[in-house]
């Protein structure tokens, strides 16, 4: 009787409409971000002639105004493409380690110093994000990155109303930004209070940084004045990014990575992200089981996962890196060797996984030499997965002095130490070790699903390592069980990396499930939510684009 009416169940959700009021419809695109302001952006480029990759650049942008504690062009991004002509297009923007950067940087007496990689003048890598968005508009977009720049920044020089979200990351992080100048003065009140919710914030400084470059380019950043500004401070503060760093900084076209699942195909971002590698190989363990045998309870199936992503996890913390210095080995996403991991998972008990497996040929075939998502997608066949990001709240916490921009602290998801967790207890090993030049791993996922030949949803998410459980579950909830993208992105998550061995599960989780994982042997701990996820996917009538956006930090899809 229980199976009986937890197939009712099942059927009653694949068959909702989209369940949030974050989702929009529209037959010429869509957009999902987390803020009505950057959404309406991209909507506003294309309503000008843009296409989705316009959207998503403008978006962008405009984060980096309006959510700037999380994303802006004093950081890094993903950009994944599907171009209307077919073409599937990976462009790097990851940021860089200093060229004074020493594998041992971070390490005092023996010791990592964390406060190091995360805070202040030694915590930024080469800012990749304003090179990604040129790269992508030039070949790929259809305005000018000057018309999308002068947008942003007559939002950034009139302001917008700070919301709950905002206040709260001020509050989170007023300390720490209060002890630098620039930061305050950007960020704060003059006597160092966290601005409330509904107050103005107005950023001058960086409407005047997006107009130099809007009418100078983007060697105004990287090499000119912003650049010879920010080594200016990095050298009074004992830090070692330079102008040179900036001026050699360049994004990078990489070959995406795809599997085959379940009829359809997954493409996502090669390395230097983990996220993209993961995604495919948990899903390649995952096709090894039927999800639609009824005689697969709702815990086997999430058992099932939850083992995967540990043993993926496991594999991230040894073999990934920048495939520009380490080796990666492409066997991970092969299916013989998903199908070997598959083998080893217990259904009726949680596995201590001691380490790595061994991909197949890891010597010879190998990859070649806090965050947020934009999903787009236009009516010409264009889908857009971006995930852009200055790692930790407010990243350094440092804003160059006269220019508005914060930095990131992206420099922590280098492996300090083997085997050294960083801020989100992720651990690594060798392959992520520091060195100059070289792009730190990061769990970034963006990912598009195709389904004979024609995108079907474009995908991805913010919040460290649960980043790849949040995309990866998003697609098993569309592919799987016919969900839509917003009712996809509405079900409760869950995620496991290893490291520390515990299984996160948000609250709203089925008690009776998150119980009986826990006498199967998973250290189950719940948590409010996991992240946020945004996507652009079929409308359920089939007639355009259903954008959707996750109501766990009240996201906004607009779609016209």
């Amino acid at each position: 009787m229980r199976m009986l009416s937890a197939l009712l169940a099942v059927l009653l959700v694949l068959h909702a409409s989209p369940a949030s009021s974050q989702s929009a419809i529209g037959r010429h695109g869509a957009v999902a971000t987390v803020d009505r302001i950057a959404s309406q952006a991209g909507i506003d480029a294309m309503r000008k002639g843009g296409n989705a990759i316009d959207a998503a650049v403008a978006a962008a942008l405009t984060l980096g105004v309006v959510n700037s504690y999380n994303s802006g062009i004093g950081g890094g991004c993903f950009i994944l493409i599907r171009s209307a002509k077919g073409e599937l297009i990976c462009i790097d923007g990851r940021e860089t380690a200093p060229t004074a950067a020493t594998r041992d940087m971070y390490v005092r007496a023996g010791a990592v110093i964390p406060g190091l990689s995360e805070t202040g003048a030694l915590a930024s890598g080469t800012p990749g994000e304003l090179a990604a968005c040129e790269l992508a508009l030039k070949s790929w977009g259809k305005l000018s990155l000057k018309e999308h720049l002068l947008a942003a920044a007559q939002i950034a020089e009139q302001g917008f109303r700070i919301d709950g979200r905002y206040a709260a990351a001020l509050r989170d992080q007023a300390a720490e930004l209060a002890r630098f100048p620039a930061s305050r003065a950007a960020f704060l009140q003059p006597d160092g209070a966290p601005r409330a919710e509904d107050e103005m914030l107005r950023q001058p400084d960086l409407a005047r940084t997006y107009r130099a470059i809007a009418e100078n380019g983007v060697a105004w950043f990287y090499g000119g004045p912003f650049a010879q500004a920010a080594e200016k401070w990095m050298k009074a503060n004992h830090g070692l990014l330079t102008a040179a760093d900036l001026a050699g900084y360049h994004a990078v076209l990489r070959e995406p990575i795809s599997t085959a699942y379940r009829g359809c195909t997954v493409v996502s971002f090669p390395p230097p992200s983990s996220g993209g590698v993961h995604v495919l190989e948990i899903l390649n363990m995952l096709e090894t089981r039927d999800f639609s045998d009824p005689r697969l309870t709702a815990a086997d199936r999430d058992q099932f996962i939850a083992e995967a992503m540990k043993l993926a996890f496991a594999d991230r913390a040894y073999w990934l890196g920048d495939p520009d210095f380490a080796k990666v080995p492409r066997g991970l996403i092969r299916k013989d060797y998903a199908r070997a991991l598959a083998a080893k998972i217990d259904l009726t008990h949680a596995s201590a996984v001691a380490g790595p497996g061994a991909p197949p040929d890891a010597a010879g075939d190998a990859f070649p030499k806090h965050t947020t998502h934009i999903s787009t997608a236009d009516a010409d066949g264009n889908w857009v997965a971006l995930t852009a990001t200055i790692n930790t709240q407010f990243g350094s916490k440092v804003v160059i002095p006269g220019t508005g921009v914060l930095m990131n602290n992206q420099m922590d998801d280098f492996s300090a130490q083997p085997g050294v967790a960083n801020h989100f207890g992720l651990v690594g090993a060798e392959a992520n070790a520091i060195a100059p030049g070289k792009r730190p791993l990061s769990s970034m996922s963006p990912a598009i699903v195709l389904k004979d030949n024609r995108p079907i949803l474009a995908v991805g998410a913010a919040g460290g390592p649960t980043i790849i459980s949040q995309t990866l579950l998003n697609i098993v909830a569309v592919v799987d069980f016919g969900m839509d993208a917003q009712t996809a992105i509405d079900q409760p998550k869950f995620h496991h990396q290893w490291r520390p061995d515990e299984l996160k599960m948000e609250k709203k989780m089925d008690p009776a499930v998150m119980a009986a994982l826990a006498k199967r042997g998973q250290v189950v701990r719940e948590v409010k939510y996991l992240g946020a996820a945004q996507a652009v996917g079929l409308a359920p009538n089939g007639q355009g684009f259903l954008g959707a956006a996750d109501p766990r930090v009240h996201g906004v899809a607009l779609a016209w």
